[in-house]
């Protein structure tokens, strides 16, 4: 099932791109502008959200309405919106294996010297542009105007959320390392990725489809366990996995000096030597690859890969039960649970 609808996003994104110009006469206002958003939204990618917005409604409702694939285009497009603000913040050059927006954008600066503003400050504005056109992409879906102002505000708060946790994750990388709490990184798991990745996804299409206020409920709740554990698991490929797999750099988590569960974890656990080293690097301006290899050895070290592990099992079983409850039909449920072992690998 999540094969069938992520061809149908893909088809209808294509559908999408190709009617950009004529829905808002982009290619006349700017070609370039045009020419960027088209080019980044049809690279590939996982298509987690607009998947998840589906099976949340499609689980409540015996019919497709009209739109519906459309409208699952929302979340992708509010993705591709954080993302590229999220580049810019991070100093990230690459995306889904390509060049970051603003590294698109810089380049078509390059011959103009004189140019007052960067390349980041046309892919803030390209976001901008996006969100916009998300929200707009809402609305095409034909179904009960009540779930749909319902399920339209979700995807309001999503956003707002979302943006939220990346404003208080920035605040909490000058934190002292021995002063952050698990809860702080729970929280920005939460508002970063759980509620944005997987619970409102789910509960717009639910809402949508005019599930009960219990099923969204459990919905809401599977969603989040399961972010937190995607999150913990992104982490570890993050610091362990390779360049190919993520599509950025494996330097990228520590450069930024980002608090993770794994970081936490290892620095409480050091030694009095190692936790020096954690300080050390988590406070550098640069870093670079014989600092990452300290950083897993003592990761592995002080067991914190092995805790990292068990929490998302533990996470895992708990989203499980929740499925279990849910009122949602077969086919759909059945894709939840296989989805959820997929992701996590469990």
């Amino acid at each position: 099932m999540f094969l069938r609808i992520k061809i149908r996003i893909e088809k209808e994104l294509s559908a999408y791109v190709r009617s950009i110009d004529k829905l808002y006469s982009l290619n006349k206002l700017s070609p370039a502008l045009f020419e960027s958003i088209k080019e980044f939204i049809l690279r590939s990618g996982k298509r987690i959200r607009p998947i998840l917005f589906c099976i949340g409604y499609l689980g409540f409702s015996k019919k497709t309405p009209q739109g519906l694939y459309r409208s699952a285009l929302s979340l992708e497009l509010l993705h591709d919106f954080m993302l590229i603000h999220d580049d810019i913040i991070d100093k990230s050059d690459t995306r889904r294996g390509k060049p970051s927006m603003h590294t698109l954008l810089r380049r078509r600066l390059y011959k103009n010297k004189e140019a007052k503003f960067s390349g980041e400050d046309l892919a803030i504005v390209t976001g901008d542009v996006m969100y916009a056109m998300a929200l707009d992409a809402f609305l095409a879906v034909k179904e009960n105007s009540i779930r749909k102002e319902a399920a339209l505000k979700k995807l309001i708060s999503a956003a707002l959320y979302t943006g939220s946790g990346e404003f208080i994750e920035l605040f909490l990388g000058i934190k002292k390392i021995e002063k952050v709490t698990r809860e702080d990184i729970y929280r920005i798991y939460d508002y970063k990725t759980a509620n944005y990745t997987f619970a409102s996804p789910l509960t717009m299409g639910a809402l949508l489809a005019g599930a009960k206020r219990a099923e969204v409920k459990k919905l809401y709740s599977y969603g989040m366990l399961l972010g937190r554990a995607f999150q913990i698991k992104d982490d570890i490929i993050g610091t362990f996995g390779e360049e190919k797999e993520t599509g950025k750099s494996n330097l990228t988590d520590i450069k930024e000096a980002k608090r993770t569960l794994l970081i936490w974890y290892a620095f409480h656990q050091a030694s009095k030597k190692d936790k020096a080293i954690i300080k050390k690097i988590m406070g550098a301006k640069s870093t670079r690859t014989p600092e990452l290899l300290k950083m897993r050895k003592i990761i592995i070290k002080t067991g914190a890969l092995d805790y990292a592990q068990n929490q998302i099992k533990h996470l895992y079983h708990k989203a499980a039960s929740q499925i279990i409850r849910l009122r949602i039909n077969k086919p759909c449920k059945q894709a939840l649970n296989d989805f959820s072992r997929k992701i996590l690998k469990v």
